[in-house]
């Protein structure tokens, strides 16, 4: 049932996506603005949406007459351009000026944390991988952000602007990666 491999995958995966490295100049910034990041209650908030959707994900689809197969191709679609961002340092997705507030659940565990790539990530990832191996790689991802969040200040003094540049590239060229696996096993099953 657990497989350490798939796990990883997931775990990295997911860890791309959210990119909480790649966000902390965001995260630094609003915490400049508000004064504190609430990183339990955002870490919190996070799961419960990408649980949520992870075991519910397929009944909204199904809602609307769309099967895994598609949406997994449209995930990986997303994935491969969120790491063209990383990768290329361009900004194809505009963040939403009304979703700016200094409150530690929008934007910081929605849209930022768990937001449309995770959750078609997710979606994607449950094509091809177990449940539990996902709901590990979560727990991992929601630690890991934790950890980032509450060390923020700490980080932003100790990494610098260069290496976090480097921490980008490098997440994007795999996402980039896992993202051309996601739509070659996707164009298989269909």
């Amino acid at each position: 049932m657990f497989s350490f491999k798939e796990i990883i995958s997931v775990t990295l995966i997911l860890f791309s996506i959210i990119d909480i490295v790649g966000s902390l100049p965001i995260v630094i910034d609003l915490r400049k603005r508000s004064g504190k990041i609430e990183s339990a209650k955002a870490t919190i908030v996070a799961g419960v949406i990408m649980i949520a959707f992870l075991l519910l994900g397929t009944k909204i689809l199904h809602l609307f007459g769309l099967d895994i197969v598609s949406f997994a191709i449209a995930g990986a679609l997303i994935m491969f351009l969120i790491g063209l961002e990383l990768t290329l340092g361009i900004v194809l997705f505009q963040p939403d000026p009304e979703a700016e507030t200094s409150s530690s659940i929008v934007p910081l565990a929605f849209p930022l944390l768990a937001g449309p790539g995770t959750m078609t990530a997710l979606l994607s990832l449950r094509a091809e991988y177990e449940l539990p191996n996902i709901l590990v790689g979560i727990v991992i991802n929601l630690l890991l952000v934790f950890i980032v969040l509450k060390s923020s200040s700490w980080l932003e003094a100790k990494i610098g602007v260069a290496g976090f540049n480097i921490l980008r590239k490098v997440f994007g060229i795999i996402l980039l990666a896992i993202a051309i696996k996601l739509f070659k096993n996707a164009l298989l099953m269909w």
